[in-house]
């Protein structure tokens, strides 16, 4: 493929909308990204304004951009020309990575998804945590927010536990409550946080386990910076034996806009493909 364009791929969130623009080519480039938290506003307003913002940039107008795809929310974007599902995004994010990737664990804000990939980053099959919230990344924020602490903090307060104390509560209401009963008898902050990790840890492992997945296995969506969760999900693979090679990247969060981003240029050119052979 000798041809280049640019594509845009936006992936809306609950808490947070990332929009990323890509150079489509044979070797697809990051060009530049940007992340905006949606808090009390319009995510249809705040996404559009993040696509101007990212045009105006680049000194590009909208018809510039060859295919403008969505994934997560996407219905909540405007000027959409396509829609990607999550599973599908994640898995194709998570080769831009690293193209020996063969399974992908998105850890998102309300649910953990470990897919089984190709070696083309087509899905193959996946297994998804149920509906509770407690293995999310909602919950860490939540939680984190009612010992006082921000998401960005939580990872590395959460790599000072001395004696990390698991939640025994299997949904989002039971382990809040084991939270507030931590905090009451006096149970450390890092500790909580740890306890935390680890309990989502083992759902991610069994979840990989369920699935068979094959190493390496790529982390992707927010979660996957979080130092504390890498370390408790490489202390639970010690514990249990599992013998699982984990990777990520610092642009993890970004893999389902990049994701979306990349199916969009491979849609634009076989839209071009099939009017040229109606021509």
């Amino acid at each position: 493929m000798k041809q280049s364009f640019n594509t845009m791929g936006i992936d809306v969130g609950s808490n947070f909308i990332k929009l990323v623009l890509m150079d489509y080519s044979d070797k697809p480039k990051l060009v530049d990204k940007q992340t905006e938290k949606i808090r009390k506003r319009n995510p249809t307003q705040v996404a559009d304004e993040m696509i101007q913002t990212m045009l105006t940039k680049h000194k590009l107008k909208y018809e510039d951009i060859a295919y403008l795809a969505s994934t997560g929310e996407g219905d909540l974007v405007k000027r959409k020309r396509g829609h990607f599902y999550g599973m599908t995004t994640h898995a194709k994010g998570a080769n831009f990575f690293f193209p020996d990737a063969r399974t992908v664990v998105d850890m998102g804000a309300l649910y953990v998804r470990a897919v089984k990939i190709s070696g083309d980053a087509r899905v193959e099959d996946y297994k998804m945590t149920g509906q509770c919230a407690s293995g999310s990344g909602q919950f860490v924020e939540n939680i984190s927010r009612y010992l006082g602490l921000s998401i960005e903090e939580v990872g590395e307060v959460s790599l000072s536990a001395k004696n990390p104390e698991i939640s025994s509560g299997i949904c989002a209401v039971l382990a809040e409550t084991d939270v507030i009963n931590m905090v009451s008898r006096g149970i450390t902050t890092p500790d909580i946080i740890k306890g935390i990790h680890l309990s989502i840890a083992n759902r991610i492992i069994k979840l990989m386990s369920s699935l068979k997945g094959e190493s390496p296995i790529i982390l992707t969506g927010g979660m996957a910076l979080n130092k504390g969760m890498l370390q408790a999900i490489e202390e639970q693979l010690k514990e249990t034996g599992k013998k699982f090679e984990i990777k990520t990247h610092p642009d993890a969060g970004y893999a389902g806009a990049i994701g979306a981003a990349l199916w969009g240029g491979f849609r634009h050119i076989k839209l071009k493909e099939k009017k040229a052979v109606a021509a």
